[in-house]
């Protein structure tokens, strides 16, 4: 099993620290090896005014510094082609985002570093939609390609999760990862912000396992309701632990 988490955005160099702690016991306490996930730029915010980040730059720097400190995996995302390169310096896994998952310079230039890719199924495709950009990314040279699941716009201010989506990812890829946290969001629900219902994290999570899902997706952060991204759809760092045991 699979698990990636993080906070939504690098925030501080105290929130990673914070969290990446809490990971490295979980580790030791279940034999996990869970992924940090972290973002150094949130480009698709709702509104023009909310905090992105810090940046390509400085943000690989911290996760660097994660990484070397602590011994985690890294997973972190990207939004143009030439960031895919320097970013593979860093991260173990590069995300597309589920908005951008067509965009075949993106997904080229991610697959041609190596890395795993990580391509997250748009809100607008079926599961089956996805067998295009995993072969996008096969073509390019990528040899380790998952998919995940984060819900399907359901009218406004919506997602709805059909999890036959992911029995059929896994037909093509044998990674498909379940998004926990981005499928309870309310996107531009929160007046100028995105909304959403965490209390349903550790529902999704287990109806994704019995689903066949083969990881799992979750955004955690000390104080979800003061997070500068994601604030109403991340789980609360205090509970992973308990989300994690349901799940073993």
């Amino acid at each position: 099993m699979q698990i990636i988490a993080g906070p939504c955005v690098i925030e501080s160099e105290q929130l990673l620290d914070t969290v990446a702690t809490e990971i490295i016991r979980l580790n030791k306490k279940y034999n996990l090896n869970i992924i940090f996930k972290a973002s150094f730029d949130k480009a698709n915010r709702t509104s023009l005014s909310s905090f992105r980040g810090p940046g390509l730059e400085k943000g690989l720097t911290m996760l660097y510094d994660i990484k070397q400190k602590y011994g985690l995996p890294i997973l972190t995302d990207i939004h143009e082609s030439y960031q895919a390169k320097p970013v593979a310096e860093v991260a173990d896994v590069i995300q597309i985002p589920a908005f951008l998952c067509r965009q075949t310079d993106l997904l080229v230039a991610a697959a041609q570093t190596g890395r795993i890719i990580n391509i997250k199924k748009a809100q607008f495709l079926s599961g089956l939609d996805m067998r295009y950009p995993v072969e996008k990314a096969h073509q390019s040279g990528a040899t380790d390609i998952w998919l995940t699941e984060r819900g399907n716009s359901f009218g406004y201010n919506n997602l709805v999760v059909d999890f036959r989506n992911i029995p059929e990812m896994l037909q093509f890829t044998p990674t498909v990862i379940m998004d926990c946290t981005h499928s309870v969001q309310r996107p531009g629900a929160g007046n100028g912000v995105t909304g959403g219902n965490r209390e349903f994290i550790p529902s999704m999570a287990l109806a994704a396992k019995a689903f066949g899902a083969t990881g799992f997706f979750f955004e955690i952060h000390p104080n979800p309701e003061k997070a500068l991204s994601d604030g109403t759809n991340m789980l609360p760092l205090s509970q992973f632990e308990d989300v994690i045991k349901t799940l073993l």
